[in-house]
C-alpha cells in the first residue's frame, strides 16, 4: 500500500532539483572561467611590463608591451571581448606618473614602468535564462610594475 503512495516521487524530486544542479554547474563554469582569465591577465601584465622595461624608449616600450601581452593571452587561449588597450604609467624621482618621463630620466636614476591591462570576459555561451540578473560579461584588470635598469642608457 505504501508503494503506490510514493509512485512518481523520484520524478518530482528530479524536476525540482535539476534546475538547481544546472545553475550550480553554470556558476562553477563562470567562476572557473573568471579564475583562468585572471591568471592569464596577470601573466600578460607581467610580460608586458617586463617587455616595456627592457626597451630603450617609450614608443618601442608601448609596442613591445602590447605584443607581449597579446602573445601571453593567445597562449592562454583568452579572447577578450574588448580591444586590448594597455594603460602605461611610470615613475621616477622627478615625475611620479609619466611613462615617457620615466624613459627620459637620467642614467643612474631609479625609474619604473607600470602596465595595466583590462579584459572583458564573455559568459554568453554558458549563461542561462533561468538565472535572473546573471551578467554575461565581466571586466578583469591586472597591473604589474617593472623597474627600468638604472645603468642602461635610455632615449
Amino acid at each position: 500500500m505504501t508503494r503506490t503512495a510514493e509512485r512518481g516521487s523520484v520524478s518530482i524530486e528530479v524536476a525540482v532539483l535539476a534546475p538547481a544542479f544546472i545553475a550550480l554547474m553554470v556558476l562553477a563554469g563562470v567562476v572557473g572561467r573568471s579564475a583562468v582569465a585572471a591568471e592569464a591577465l596577470d601573466a600578460a601584465a607581467h610580460d608586458a611590463a617586463r617587455a616595456a622595461s627592457i626597451s630603450r624608449d617609450s614608443d618601442t616600450a608601448r609596442k613591445s608591451a602590447l605584443e607581449a601581452a597579446q602573445a601571453q593571452l593567445d597562449w592562454h587561449g583568452l579572447a577578450c571581448v574588448n580591444e586590448l588597450d594597455p594603460a602605461f604609467t611610470g615613475s621616477s624621482p622627478d615625475n611620479k606618473s609619466s611613462f615617457d618621463d620615466a624613459f627620459s630620466s637620467s642614467v643612474g636614476t631609479d625609474a619604473t614602468v607600470t602596465v595595466t591591462i583590462s579584459c572583458v570576459v564573455s559568459f554568453r555561451d554558458i549563461t542561462l535564462d533561468i538565472l535572473p540578473g546573471m551578467k554575461s560579461e565581466k571586466e578583469i584588470t591586472a597591473e604589474f610594475t617593472s623597474p627600468l635598469d638604472r645603468y642602461r642608457s635610455r632615449q
